[in-house]
């Protein structure tokens, strides 16, 4: 088992987890549209090679769409060419959490989820051998960020 799943095994809790930002799933409803809500409180995905940050260059931040806590840095942004944007890591170890995900038969994944708000963000993998400092690839899905340009400040 990789690390990444054995800590994501381990960070689970019993019960449900409180977040910073904790609403309830009508007014999640309210300020995402369907697309979002599918994505960020369902754990779905957008299809790839459609997301409208996959191929960005632009230097600046990213952040959850839900709630805006900052989670990743065009800096480790990086091309994968696995059709959503992918990034080697987080813009702090704790600006994100993981969490085991066994939704497809026999190949257990890593779920990455805003530790913020707790909306779903994409999945995490390692050992896939990408020339990163960190040999892990943050496969997020578009839908679930925004981005705040470094040069409009």
């Amino acid at each position: 088992m990789n690390n990444l799943l054995c800590s994501a095994m381990s960070g689970l809790a019993g019960g449900s987890k409180q977040y910073a930002v904790n609403l309830p799933e009508d007014e999640w409803r309210a300020r995402l549209t369907p697309a979002e809500f599918h994505v960020l409180r369902e754990a779905g995905t957008e299809r790839p090679f459609t997301g409208e940050f996959t191929d960005s260059k632009a230097s600046g931040v990213y952040a959850c769409r839900a709630c805006g806590a900052e989670l990743f840095t065009s800096t480790e942004k990086f091309e994968s060419h696995c059709g959503w944007p992918s990034f080697y890591a987080p813009l702090a170890g704790d600006r994100v959490e993981y969490i085991e995900d066994r939704s497809l038969p026999g190949r257990p994944r890593v779920e990455v989820r805003c530790a913020n708000c707790g909306s779903h963000l994409g999945h995490v993998f390692e050992g896939e051998g990408y020339a990163t400092p960190t040999d892990q690839r943050y496969c997020i899905n578009s839908i679930s960020m925004t981005f705040r340009d470094a040069g409009a400040d």
